[in-house]
């Protein structure tokens, strides 16, 4: 392999487009877990509601024969396993990581139950592709305009709402609200906010998000399900909204570590060299366990984080 082929135009725009695709799941999960989190609700069920968006988007869109009907399919289920958690741990305050951990391993076991239920020892594979929607005259641009600028409506989606988010978050009453309940529910509820519904409200968005997460792993960038497909990013984005305090701008710095590390292989897999599938898996792991060994003694978590209320107590 020639060294200067690194810095060729070739290796960077299948890098930074694969970069974008890979951390795509990981940056909407992390993104909507940023305002569970900011609401005080410690949600581990990320990585089942992940999962099985990525199995109910897969299959809806397998059998409708079309993919934003699966997307939406996620979307939904997201939605629902959302709403059960914010009822078993807002309403009936139940232990936040008892849920989280049971919702996980709930979806984890019943979706590859069903898949083998409908499918046996099929391996099907979704027979529309996800098209990429090619931006004219920024695509052209030299290195950065094919990986920039020719990705899935998603990626483009989950860009757009880094900013959004982040306004939605620190510029507006009802952030202020979010972070009031996160940090002193008693204080927010003596001002008049409603505590339940602003975590049932952040619940749903992390669950919206996440379940689209998982349907665009599923339909949008590999066209496939298999058993656990999500590999733990529902914890890796846990990580990586602590690790980024919370700040949308800084979470989605976090999952291009994550998606750069993953696609890392692929660039160099185009170059002619031959990676072991093992360290392509292993790498953005231990990227992101570094990291927490570096900086997650100055992460500060909200006052009132991971634990109920209920109106009356003191």
């Amino acid at each position: 392999m020639d060294f200067l082929s690194l810095f060729s135009e070739a290796f960077f725009i299948v890098l930074f487009g694969t970069t974008l695709r890979a951390s795509t799941p990981l940056l909407l999960a992390a993104l909507g877990e940023t305002y569970t989190e900011s609401s005080g609700v410690l949600n581990l069920g990320i990585e089942g509601i992940m999962l099985s968006g990525a199995f109910c988007g897969f299959v809806v869109a397998l059998f409708t024969e079309n993919l934003y009907y699966g997307f939406l399919a996620g979307i939904l289920t997201g939605l629902l396993l959302a709403l059960l958690i914010g009822v078993l741990t807002i309403l009936l305050r139940v232990n936040q990581i008892v849920v989280g951990l049971g919702v996980t391993i709930f979806a984890t076991g019943i979706t590859s139950f069903l898949f083998r239920i409908f499918f046996g020892t099929r391996f099907p594979i979704l027979p529309e592709v996800a098209v990429t929607l090619r931006i004219p005259g920024l695509a052209d641009l030299p290195y950065i305009g094919g990986a920039f600028f020719n990705q899935h409506w998603v990626v483009y989606l989950s860009l757009v709402l880094i900013p959004v988010l982040h306004v939605l978050l620190y510029r507006t009453h009802f952030g202020l609200k979010i972070r009031a309940v996160g940090e002193s529910p008693i204080s927010a509820d003596a001002a008049g906010v409603n505590v339940a519904w602003v975590r049932f409200v952040c619940l749903a968005m992390g669950g919206i998000l996440a379940g689209l997460g998982g349907a665009f792993l599923a339909i949008g960038d590999l066209s496939f399900f298999v058993s656990n497909m999500t590999l733990g990013r529902g914890f890796i984005a846990i990580a990586i909204v602590m690790l980024g305090k919370w700040n949308p701008y800084k979470v989605f710095l976090g999952t291009l570590i994550f998606g750069i590390t993953q696609s890392l292989a692929s660039g160099l897999q185009a170059l002619g060299v031959d990676v072991r599938p093992e360290f392509v898996l292993m790498l953005p792991y231990v990227t992101v366990l570094v990291a927490l060994v570096i900086m997650a003694r100055n992460t500060l978590l909200p006052s009132a984080f991971g634990l109920p209320y209920y109106r009356g107590q003191k």
